[in-house]
């Protein structure tokens, strides 16, 4: 999207205060923390104070897959903004992008004050975006989809450039002496996790092949991670994506006899916990709790105060940062927050 010729993004409305939005419901898969709001939560972070400008409201749409603790970070962060801000902020969730793109379509529909999205498989998205801005809704990404925002009309970008993260990851196990790795993805079709073993493949001067996982099946995962490893013994790295999916391998690697190590993309405060003990080598950290965060404050200062954070050319990036031993426990007191 253009935007050499304009004072702010091409489509979207211009900040000024607005009357406050109707009530919205949004159905679709949420985390665990539920209906709960940033006040009842205790360790969603604390602000100094409270923006007295009008009240707005923000949808957060995410790709979660039910069960995935991931999304609790980054829901987190934002209720943290939310509650700093004065804004309402109304989350749902879907891993089918169909359905994904029908949340935001719910959101149009209710004129919502901003948008926040993921972008995992964004030309299912792109239709409804289009929508959005026609109806002069600012719509900001984050998490997933660095590579398409621009060309999917959105304001901001709040992540990490996965292929950048996976290059990283694939050098460490260069600098760990690994010969022979596996990048477990489990979801099919998301283009970031997609991007993050493209990255490791990229740096990687080993053999390295894709196993592919059922993410919301997490016995099938292990099974599938199991069997993997019973079939070739010289595997010795696991490369997970997610918090959860490193656990699995864990129990994998002791159910399969085999020696492998475990080094993943993403943190939650039982991983931390891992990696003191040394089950798992190191993770990769993309700071989700900040790209909920930036969300929501991004829609507020640019309504607020016509702000787009990068200059709506540029994406902010999160990540990637590693945390192994040697920083682990600096990183713990917060993760056992639920905050990073």
């Amino acid at each position: 999207m253009d935007r050499s010729s304009h004072a702010r993004p091409r489509g979207f409305a211009p900040a000024v205060a607005l009357a406050a939005a109707a009530a919205l419901t949004l159905a679709g898969c949420s985390s665990s923390s539920g209906g709960k709001k940033a006040d009842e939560e205790g360790g969603s972070g604390g602000s100094a104070g409270k923006a007295n400008t009008p009240r707005m409201t923000v949808a957060l749409v995410t790709h979660q897959a039910p069960g995935d603790t991931f999304w609790d970070i980054v829901r987190k962060g934002a209720e943290a903004a939310a509650a700093k801000d004065n804004v309402k902020l109304v989350y749902s969730a879907d891993p089918n992008a169909g359905n994904q793109a029908n949340l935001v379509q719910n959101a149009i529909d209710q004129k919502v004050d901003g948008i926040a999205v993921t972008l995992a498989k964004p030309d299912a998205l792109r239709g409804v975006l289009g929508k959005a801005e026609k109806a002069g809704i600012p719509v900001v990404g984050l998490n997933s989809g660095l590579a398409d925002w621009k060309k999917l009309g959105l304001m901001e970008f709040f992540g990490q450039d996965e292929t950048v993260a996976g290059e990283a990851l694939g050098k460490r196990l260069n600098e760990d002496g690994a010969k022979k790795a596996v990048c477990v993805i489990h979801e099919q079709g998301n283009v970031g996790l997609t991007q993050r073993c493209d990255g490791v493949k990229n740096t990687f001067e080993g053999a390295i092949e894709n196993l592919y996982v059922n993410g919301t099946d997490m016995p099938s995962v292990k099974s599938t991670i199991t069997a993997k490893l019973k079939q070739d013994g010289d595997i010795d790295h696991l490369v997970t994506l997610g918090a959860p999916f490193a656990m699995t391998a864990v129990q994998s690697v002791d159910e399969g006899g085999s020696e492998a190590k475990v080094a993943t993309f993403d943190l939650n405060k039982e991983l931390t916990g891992a990696i003191e003990k040394g089950d798992i080598e190191f993770a990769v950290d993309q700071q989700p709790y900040l790209q909920g965060y930036l969300a929501v404050d991004g829609l507020w200062l640019y309504k607020n105060n016509g702000n787009y954070s990068g200059g709506g050319e540029q994406p902010v990036l999160t990540g990637p940062a590693f945390v192994d031993k040697s920083n682990v426990k600096a990183v713990a007191e917060f993760a056992a927050k639920g905050t990073r």
